[in-house]
């Protein structure tokens, strides 16, 4: 082997050293679905990509960093909010939001852990302001059903007459904006203080509103002052109802009795009359023996219990001394 093949075959191992060395430092790097990355060199950015496939970096100088294309969950912590009337309630959050600009993304924050502690305060704060700027009803409603329910529960006579007596408003507050509304308004307010973050921040929702201890207690010593309100009404209510049906079932008493004693003075009437009647017949067809009839009548009421009568001569007492018992 003469001196020019054994420099060529020394070139071209060299060439092939080289070439593994080259590979093996990695100068492709792959996107894949669901991914985004940043290529940086000496901390600075040098490109992005944002869609899937195969890419070439320079090896041992470009740094690729992989950030996730997908819709990421931030959940806050539970936070002490005064609502406009100046009533605590506790309120934790959960937010929805992603990656959009990979390179704003970097520069704003470099790391996801970065990118939590950041958002998590601006949509805490966004979730405080709109919280005291508004009333509770507003913050645990989100409609005003339950005044329509109400109202349709409300339309009966007792119903009314309860409310009438526990001096209740029987419709609570009117909801103008509900939670769904001041959902959006916060997440309106974060989205303009994350503006150039390369991030969009797609909803913030109230995972749970609660009252905090000392509204708790105000709001059961309210409600059962409320409850009874409402039963002292409804004994109230019934106390009244049972003197009316008193009344009117001594109405009924007397009227009843009254229609009775009428009716029984009408057939005793008609029965004295009808007695009269066949007395009148009687004493028609025959007056001496009527007439003896009701002496005898008289004597046995007037004489009982006269052993003796002492009398003069007197026509009330022809039958008794009349030896044939006439007059």
């Amino acid at each position: 082997m003469n001196k020019a093949m054994k420099k060529f075959i020394g070139w071209l191992i060299t060439i092939v050293i080289l070439v593994v060395l080259f590979l093996a430092a990695g100068p492709f790097y792959i996107v894949n679905e669901g991914t985004q990355v940043v290529v940086t060199r000496f901390s600075k950015i040098v490109t992005s990509h944002t869609d899937a496939g195969l890419h070439f970096k320079v090896p041992f100088l470009d740094h690729v960093i992989e950030y996730p294309k997908l819709i990421l969950s931030l959940d806050g912590d539970e936070q002490r909010i005064p609502t406009k009337e100046n009533q605590y309630i506790i309120v934790d959050t959960t937010s929805r939001w992603r990656i959009t600009n990979p390179e704003a993304f970097y520069k704003n924050f470099q790391t996801l852990a970065n990118s939590y502690n950041k958002l998590s305060d601006i949509i805490d704060s966004s979730c405080r302001t709109v919280i005291t700027q508004n009333r509770m009803s507003e913050i645990v409603r989100s409609s005003n059903i339950i005044n329509e329910t109400k109202a349709e529960e409300q339309t009966d006579d007792e119903t009314i007459e309860i409310n009438n007596l526990v001096n209740a408003d029987t419709t609570n507050e009117v909801v103008t904006k509900g939670r769904n509304v001041l959902c959006k308004q916060m997440a309106e307010k974060a989205r303009a203080e994350i503006a150039g973050y390369g991030i969009e921040l797609i909803d913030i929702v109230p995972r749970q509103v609660k009252y905090s201890d000392e509204l708790n207690e105000s709001v059961y010593n309210s409600m059962i002052k409320d409850r009874n309100q409402v039963a002292q009404a409804y004994r109230s209510l019934g106390e009244g109802k049972k003197a009316e049906w008193l009344g009117r079932l001594e109405s009924d008493k007397r009227s009843i009795a009254s229609e009775a004693y009428r009716k029984s003075e009408e057939i005793k009437g008609n029965a004295d009359a009808e007695a009269a009647r066949i007395y009148a017949e009687a004493y028609n067809k025959d007056p001496e023996f009527y007439t003896f009839w009701k002496s005898m009548e008289s004597y046995k009421n007037n004489m009982k219990g006269y052993p003796a009568t002492l009398s003069t001569k007197m026509d009330y007492f022809d039958y008794l001394y009349s030896a044939d018992g006439k007059r």
